[in-house]
């Protein structure tokens, strides 16, 4: 049940997208939408009979032309707007085929990590920039090449 005043409720998968500069991809949502010109992690709703695997694969095909190959679940959590619930799928995108663009027109930006809260992201992305930093500083700095290692990424590929 929505508290008082929520109109919807919705599931969403999240994309974090982390370059070999260790800098985050985000993306500014389109003028006339929900909070528009705000900036978010790219990602979307999770269509019905989904998981929020299949949504994330699905929404960064569609918003920024990569096919994901490697990811990682971060977290999830529900963050209440005053007229809607979101539920967050949020996942590390390792590993990808393509060049991010903004198919969409949405303007895109690479960010390093600790200035992600000075972008004007949405609210509820606070909490993930906050998972965020916490998964990066627990990480061994070999953790990237080892993944790259594994999946037979090289330097002149096409992944970030």
């Amino acid at each position: 049940m929505l508290p008082a005043g929520h109109s919807s409720e919705l599931q969403v998968a999240a994309g974090i997208l982390l370059n070999r500069q260790g800098q985050v991809l985000i993306a500014q949502r389109v003028p006339g939408s929900h909070m528009g010109g705000a900036w978010e992690f790219p990602g979307g709703k999770i269509a019905a009979g989904e998981t929020s695997l299949e949504g994330l694969v699905r929404e960064l095909h569609e918003e920024l032309a990569i096919k994901v190959r490697y990811v990682r679940h971060l977290l999830h959590f529900t963050h209440c707007y005053p007229d809607r619930t979101v539920h967050l799928h949020v996942w590390l995108v390792l590993s990808w085929e393509g060049d991010p663009e903004g198919v969409e027109g949405q303007p895109l930006r690479w960010v390093a990590m600790d200035m992600l809260r000075d972008q004007g992201l949405l609210p509820a992305d606070e909490k993930i920039i906050t998972s965020l930093q916490k998964y990066a500083e627990t990480q061994q700095p070999e953790w990237r090449t080892l993944v790259q290692a594994i999946l037979g990424i090289t330097e002149g590929s096409c992944n970030r």
